[in-house]
This record gives structure tokens, C-alpha cells and sequence, in this order.
């Protein structure tokens, strides 16, 4: 297992991630903490090289894989897998990151990864969790103005008995809006003993167009995230929001 030396320094040089476009729509779409839109339905499974379509047609929308970020081999730890909407969404003072009801669509995927030298042997880096959600009109501005009023009051809040700071700050030229929020907390063993020093996660909020992604970094086991992989995530997010809305 990784000491905390190497698991917690930051990962230099890194080459950006691309987003594969893979055929197909995601298997699960799901509710967003129970008030969000799904998947629409019968549209979860679309023939491959069949395009989806995307909140800029007006018709019906298909949220398909190549939305998302698609991690490149040397960051993959396993394949993605299509998770519960309301199970990818963070949760910190209340539901800040839930629509609702207003979007169009949701789906949400669940990726594990490594850092590019980990032997195979070696436990994971970290997890992201990133739903994708479709608006009509304005609604995704709308939903960046919600969150941001959301989060303005809580600047902290109690998990399994710890504190969990909150720092929320815009994210320039990342799309066409974007937030980073970065959750702090005391660092803790695999049976929730503090272990001094502390550990960060990142919640990143992109919109692109009429859609916008939640990106959930973690790292594996309570430890922390690394900053210069959050930041290619959300290039990685654009890019994916981008090529399906053209």
C-alpha cells in the first residue's frame, strides 16, 4: 500500500486527458437526490454510431457515455460504470448539488483510477463521481446561480462525527461558467482514527452550453485528492460536454 508520502504529493507533468468518445448511452440514469429528471426514457441504450441527442436539438436527450470524462490508460484502474444519480451527487449542508426537478436528463458514472507508475498491485488513487445533467432554455445557468446560492451559507458542516470545511471559488476559463469546491477535513485511518494532518476532496461544477457536470474527486480511502488531476478532469469534462453538444 502506498505510504502517505507518495499518496499525497502532487503529481507533476501530467499529460492532459482526452475524452474518448465511446457508442452508446449510459445504462442508468436515476434520480437526482430523488427530485431530478432521469434518463429519458426508452432512450437508455442507443445503437452504436447512432448520435444522441444533445439539450441544443430540442428533441428528446440521450446523455451517452462520450459526455463523460473517459479516463486514458495510464490513469484507468477499471472500466466506468453507470451509478445512481442520487448516489454520485455530494452531499454537504443539504442537497446544493440537486436540480430539483428543472433538468431535461440525468445520468452519472463512477470511475476508479491510478496514478500513471502504480504497479497494478497497488491500491487505487482515487474515485470520481460526475453526473451529467441536461437543461432546456436557460436552465443550466440557472442551476450554477442555484448551487452558488446554496453554498454561499455553508461553510462547514459534520461528517461521521468530523469537520468538513468548505471553500467555494469560480473556476476561469473552464468552460463557459465553473466552480471549484474543495472540501477539508481531518485525515483519518481505514477505522476513522485521526491520523494528524488533513485531507481534501474537490467538487467541480462545469457548464457547457445546456449542459452542465458535477465531477466528485476523492481519494481512495479518505485520503486526498491531487489538484493538478482535478484541474485535467475539468478539461477532460469540457471537452466531453463539448463534443456531444456539437
Amino acid at each position: 500500500m502506498n505510504g502517505p508520502t507518495r499518496r499525497h504529493r502532487r503529481l507533476l507533468g501530467l499529460p492532459l486527458l482526452t475524452t474518448a468518445l465511446l457508442a452508446g448511452a449510459c445504462t442508468h440514469g436515476g434520480t437526482d437526490q430523488g427530485q431530478g429528471a432521469t434518463a429519458t426514457p426508452g432512450a437508455a441504450s442507443t445503437s452504436a454510431g447512432t448520435p444522441s441527442a444533445s439539450p441544443s436539438t430540442g428533441g428528446p436527450v440521450t446523455i451517452p457515455k462520450s459526455a463523460f470524462v473517459d479516463l486514458p490508460a495510464e490513469l484507468r484502474k477499471s472500466a466506468p460504470q453507470s451509478m445512481q444519480v442520487a448516489d454520485a451527487l455530494p452531499k454537504l449542508c443539504a442537497e446544493e448539488f440537486a436540480t430539483g426537478g428543472r433538468s431535461t436528463a440525468a445520468a452519472a458514472m463512477a470511475s476508479i483510477y491510478k496514478t500513471p507508475k502504480d504497479p497494478p498491485e497497488n491500491v487505487p488513487f482515487g474515485t470520481l463521481h460526475q453526473t451529467v445533467f441536461a437543461f432546456a432554455g436557460a436552465g443550466a445557468g440557472d442551476y450554477l446561480r442555484r448551487v452558488r446560492a446554496a453554498l454561499e451559507p455553508c461553510r462547514s458542516f459534520s461528517d461521521a462525527g468530523n469537520t468538513v470545511t468548505v471553500r467555494s471559488q469560480p473556476l476561469a476559463g473552464t468552460g463557459d461558467d465553473a466552480l471549484l469546491v474543495t472540501l477539508t477535513r481531518p485525515a483519518t485511518g481505514l477505522d476513522g482514527t485521526p491520523v494528524g494532518g488533513k485531507a481534501t476532496s474537490q467538487i467541480t461544477v462545469v457548464k457547457v452550453a445546456g449542459a452542465v457536470t458535477v465531477v466528485h474527486d476523492q481519494g481512495w480511502e479518505g485520503t486526498s485528492n491531487n489538484p493538478d488531476l482535478a484541474d485535467d478532469f475539468a478539461r477532460a469534462a469540457v471537452r466531453g460536454l463539448d463534443s456531444w453538444q456539437r
